[in-house]
């Protein structure tokens, strides 16, 4: 993915965090269209708090492609597995929505072949 923007809130954004993030989402390349130049990803690290049971990271991620928005919050006592829960929970949003227009469709030529089956 070419366009990501981070943002650290209360955290300070280290070299190791930002590339731990970008390789996460370019993993989700291989759902979305390759032509597809307007892909966008706004993404949100964040340390919530700082309390007695430890700390709780916050990951969001917001991705625009032409056709849909997907987005993703996770809050998990590690920031990698919040990174990871994020990317996970992007991922079946991405794949569910491609399942979901690709039976679509697959229904529209299953009635379309009825119809012509009809006439013939």
């Amino acid at each position: 993915m070419k366009n990501i923007k981070i943002k650290g809130l209360n955290i300070e954004m280290t070299e190791a965090i930002e590339s731990y993030f970008k390789n996460k989402m370019d993993s989700l390349d291989k759902f979305l269209d390759p032509n597809d130049e307007s892909i966008e990803c706004d993404a949100r690290i964040s340390k919530i708090a700082d309390n007695q049971s430890g700390d709780i990271f916050k990951a969001e991620v917001s991705i625009h492609t032409a056709g849909k928005n997907f987005g993703a919050v996770s809050e998990k006592d590690n920031l990698y597995s919040a990174i990871d829960d994020v990317q996970y929970a992007v991922t079946r949003k991405i794949t569910s929505y491609k399942d979901k227009k690709r039976s679509i469709f697959k229904r529209g030529a299953t009635e379309f072949k009825r119809l012509l089956k009809k006439f013939y």
